[in-house]
């Protein structure tokens, strides 16, 4: 009888073991599956081939199936890599934001129409020359925003920030060359001139279009509770370091719809190098509208 009773558990147990071994197997058989679909994004960068990356997407040949797919290719999706880096004030880095290509067609726009940079007048609302910023700019015109990149990242830039693209201005490229910098500094207003069209400025999207830069780092000094460098120098706060492709999305205003001190920034000075950027800043309502 007890003899009997064994036999019987070691089958069921023996039942058990070969299901749990099955439904394994056809577990990994449909993550390989699923695997396949989507391509090698989730390899390590390691265990591929250089020859295998696509140069302009800077990531695995063949991911995703989507590559054909306008509208996933427009947003990058799969590509960009989203990262938190700050709640308060709230700060995400888009890693691989724009294609090579597209970072060598704003800076190829923007070469010969470079004016020095001007801050905002408090007063008056108006652009004037100041040691406080230190690098040399110029907007996209609005011709220029209908080109068919510059409207593919405009689309990229509204999905991400959730901002529609009618409240944003217009692309301003900036580039800074070594010594230069701009200092800490808000991106919302504080007169009333710029408000009638468009409202305040609720959020920032900072996109770095060069590489092989020392220092040049976007710096949050009311950001974390650790130090940073900033133009080789350790300070207390957080820091980006600018990196070919990737975006910064920061936001001036707070949950609370009101304007963030903490959102305090600034562009450290670059040691080496070239640094050229890309910043949309979006608005409250359209700026279409007077």
């Amino acid at each position: 009888m007890v003899s009997s009773q064994m036999r019987i558990v070691f089958g069921l147990l023996t039942f058990v073991t070969v299901g749990m071994i099955i439904g394994a197997l056809l577990q990994l058989a449909f993550l390989r599956r699923l695997e396949d679909s989507i391509g090698t994004e989730f390899l390590p960068a390691g265990r591929l081939h250089k020859a295998q990356y696509d140069s302009q997407h800077q990531l695995p040949r063949g991911f995703p199936n989507w590559i054909n797919d306008k509208e996933a290719e427009i947003l990058r999706l799969g590509y960009v890599k989203p990262e938190v880096v700050s709640w308060s004030p709230r700060i995400i880095v888009l890693h691989n934001f724009l294609s090579t290509k597209e970072c060598d067609y704003l800076k190829g726009i923007a070469l010969a129409r470079l004016e020095i940079s001007t801050v905002v007048d408090t007063k008056t609302g108006k652009g004037v020359k100041s040691d406080f910023r230190t690098s040399s700019g110029m907007f996209l015109s609005h011709h220029e925003k209908n080109f068919p990149m510059v409207q593919a990242i405009e689309k990229r830039i509204s999905v991400y920030s959730q901002v529609p693209v009618e409240n944003g201005e217009l692309i301003q490229v900036l580039r800074y060359e070594k010594n230069q910098f701009y200092k800490p500094h808000h991106d919302y207003f504080s007169d009333t001139f710029n408000l009638k069209r468009g409202g305040q400025r609720i959020a920032t999207m900072l996109m770095y279009l060069s590489e092989n830069i020392e220092g040049g780092e976007t710096y949050f000094p009311k950001a974390g509770s650790g130090e940073c460098s900033c133009g080789g120098k350790t300070v207390p706060g957080l820091s980006v370091k600018p990196a070919k492709g990737d975006a910064v999305l920061f936001w001036s205003m707070g949950l609370d719809g009101q304007s963030d001190p903490k959102s305090i920034h600034g562009g450290c000075e670059v040691l080496s190098g070239e640094k050229w950027s890309a910043t949309k800043w979006m608005r409250q309502k359209s700026t279409l509208v007077p």
